[in-house]
């Protein structure tokens, strides 16, 4: 077994940690820390884990966390890991960070989106936790940056045809919905029940944080400087995301090219699955588990490829990702704690 602990274990992404790494066959779960809460049950926050989380919440300590613990899960918000993953990798601890504070390779496109980064000599190290993408640098890692929830989204259905000859990189546009509980915890007006039920909404218009992470990721993979169009809408309900992305085409496709290239791209990864013709992704068949589901149509009127991907925006956009991306580093099977079986409505 192996000691895991979370810093930050009382958000939503926490908290979302702490359930599956709970189940996780081998791991023990041996901290949960927070500074809100510290000095009280886990379960005080979230009673639906009384009987199964007995852990007492403590107030983070680098030197408690590290005898603790051999991997540690940072799910602090954006700024305040950077103050806290330095410490932690020099006692050779391995560290997943859900934040944005080690996601990227460029500092300067961290600052301008952010702030100034207190870490920058750990971006060199720093992988990119796409585990679909990246699983051998993971596998090597001592950090991983989990990505966030709309890259996830986007990345997924867009990777595998960003070096196709037929596409035309762009005119790519995508447009995400989320769920509320990719606001965070905290409350504030914009996420107050009265604010967001029964509405629908788009914000931060080609300016989300998100949009960067997105651009550099489509970069250096292609090799090839991508600017993409991006959207975020927020949708009246818990948790789930739907991302539609629209892909301009330099020449015609057939959908049995674009099945092949999506079903050869991810064949053996186990939590991508691609949907068959005639049925797109819906949020409610991938909620609670790791999925991503993408479906796919060819508009030939509009010369258009459109994709379409679903995941619930706290597993496999957050806690679910994290723990694939700590299987991969402990060399387990990537599955390993991930296998719930979706709800069939």
């Amino acid at each position: 077994m192996v000691n895991v602990a979370v810093i930050g274990g009382t958000g939503y992404a926490g908290a979302e940690l702490v359930r599956i790494l709970s189940g996780h066959p081998h791991v023990e779960l041996t901290m949960i820390a927070s500074r809100q809460y510290a000095g009280r049950p886990f379960s005080d926050s979230y009673p639906a884990m009384v009987g199964i989380v007995n852990l007492t919440c403590q107030a983070f300590s680098e030197d408690a966390v590290s005898e603790a613990a051999d991997v540690i899960f940072t799910a602090l918000p954006h700024k305040a890991s950077m103050g806290v993953v330095p410490g932690l990798i020099d006692r050779g601890k391995k560290v997943i960070d859900l934040s944005a504070d080690f996601r990227f390779k460029d500092p300067g496109l961290y600052e301008a989106w952010y702030e100034p980064h207190q870490a920058k000599d750990l971006l060199k190290t720093a992988i990119y936790g796409l585990p679909e993408i990246y699983v051998d640098d993971i596998q090597r890692a001592h950090l991983v940056g989990n990505p966030g929830c709309y890259p996830t989204s986007v990345l997924l259905p867009l990777l595998p045809f960003i070096d196709a000859p037929f596409i035309d990189c762009d005119s790519i546009v995508a447009d995400s919905k989320s769920g509320v509980s990719g606001a965070g915890r905290s409350v504030s007006p914009a996420t107050h029940f009265c604010e967001v039920n029964e509405g629908f909404m788009a914000y931060k218009v080609a300016e989300h944080r998100h949009n960067p992470e997105m651009d550099e990721v489509l970069s250096l993979f292609s090799g090839r400087t991508i600017h993409i169009t991006f959207t975020p809408h927020l949708v009246p309900m818990t948790r789930g995301m739907l991302t539609t992305i629209y892909v301009g085409l330099k020449e015609d496709v057939s959908t049995q090219d674009v099945a092949s290239r999506l079903n050869s791209f991810y064949v053996d990864k186990p939590f991508v699955r691609i949907c068959p013709k005639g049925r797109l992704p819906n949020t409610i068949y991938v909620r609670g588990t790791n999925y991503c589901d993408i479906g796919f149509h060819v508009a030939e009127r509009t010369k258009r490829l459109v994709l379409v991907s679903a995941i619930d925006n706290l597993v496999k956009g957050a806690s679910g990702q994290a723990v694939q991306n700590m299987n991969i580093m402990l060399r387990l099977s990537e599955t390993a704690g991930l296998d719930q079986v979706p709800f069939p409505l």
